[in-house]
């Protein structure tokens, strides 16, 4: 696909990307067939029906705990699929999931009461949902709530350029760096500033946390690769402009080596990769989709007119935010996610 004009505009305007470094994504041939059609509206289906009164999905007892963070992963499947506030057939679940996140934000940002445990996870992804939200609704409700929870991501960066657990100036990791810094990409695309030091302190992060040896990128500097930490690295790079770079191919090449459905993080770990390897575009791309497209729609269950997926590993949590994972997975090559584009 030829990188739109509009988005080129959106990037360089400010400041994501030089204008005379931005490339088009490689074609490629990949397409949504009549199948897997059904099966991501029989997904969007069995989500619907899931969700709460209060606009929150979560079904499981590990979900149930992050509510945020599984209703902006089910957002954003709802949105990869095309629905928006008031369009599209699930148009009215996505209004009340958008609702529910933007309740939940309070004057300094933060989501909920407190910022306990493994706060800025969901703090990512629910952010990651509302920025794609405000990007293509331009609602002014979203954007006041929306810079609120970037001001957060931004003053919690720590010195290396990362983010940890809590919304607090100390220490980093790859795994919560990605979230961070996906959001603050779909913000900037939507017209929300972000500094471009804190872009480029991040990006030194994620380089510091490369395996040279063997093309995969560790939890943080100095330890071992892995399969998750490796797909969120190169996702990295790639949403803070640096679609190019060495690492980014190195990463990809590591991903198609280590790819194994069996392994514990290997839903989280697709949430990641699947864009990574959706943005370098051409044969990679449709490698990619037709491997993990065609292992997804195995260990697909239907129950009438309904589909899902059970939790896999440790990184499967629930079947809601499986569900989501995979959905949006599958529907990519409709091509309505802005975030997913170069």
């Amino acid at each position: 696909m030829t990188l739109p004009r509009t988005l080129v505009f959106i990037l360089t305007a400010f400041g994501l990307i030089a204008a005379d470094k931005v490339k088009p994504r490689p074609r490629d041939n990949v397409k949504v067939t009549p199948a897997t059609e059904k099966i991501i509206q029989g997904a969007l289906k069995y989500m619907a029906s899931k969700q709460k009164a209060d606009g929150s999905w979560g079904s499981s007892r590990e979900e149930a705990r992050h509510p945020v963070a599984i209703t902006g992963y089910a957002l954003i499947a709802f949105q990869a699929a095309g629905n928006l506030p008031g369009e599209g057939p699930y148009g009215k679940h996505v209004t009340k999931g958008m609702n529910y996140l933007l309740k939940q934000i309070g004057p300094g940002g933060i989501y909920g009461k407190y910022a306990s445990g493994q706060y800025m996870y969901g703090h990512g992804v629910a952010t990651i949902a509302l920025g794609e939200l405000y990007g293509q609704t331009k609602s002014p409700i979203i954007r006041t709530k929306l810079e609120k929870t970037i001001k957060l991501i931004i003053a919690s960066q720590n010195s290396q350029g990362g983010w940890r657990y809590r919304p607090v100036v100390r220490d980093a990791d790859i795994s919560v760096t990605v979230l961070q810094v996906v959001a603050l990409r779909a913000a900037k695309n939507a017209g929300i500033d972000v500094p471009q030091r804190t872009i480029d302190n991040a990006v030194k992060y994620v380089r510091a946390c490369n395996h040279a040896s063997s093309g995969g990128f560790s939890y943080q500097p100095g330890s071992s690769p892995g399969y998750a930490r490796t797909a969120a690295a190169i996702y990295s790079l790639q949403v803070c402009g640096h679609y190019e770079d060495p690492l980014v191919a190195k990463g990809s090449k590591y991903l198609f080596a280590n790819h194994r459905n069996s392994q514990e993080w290997y839903v989280y770990g697709n949430f990641y990769a699947a864009p990574a390897q959706y943005m370098i575009g051409g044969k990679t791309w449709e490698q990619w989709y037709r491997v993990v497209g065609s292992s997804i729609l195995k260990s697909a269950r239907r129950t009438g007119d309904t589909v899902h997926w059970e939790s896999q590993g440790r990184g499967g949590v629930g079947a809601i935010f499986t569900t989501s994972v995979f959905t949006t997975i599958l529907s990519m090559p409709y091509h309505y996610l802005p975030l997913y584009q170069r």
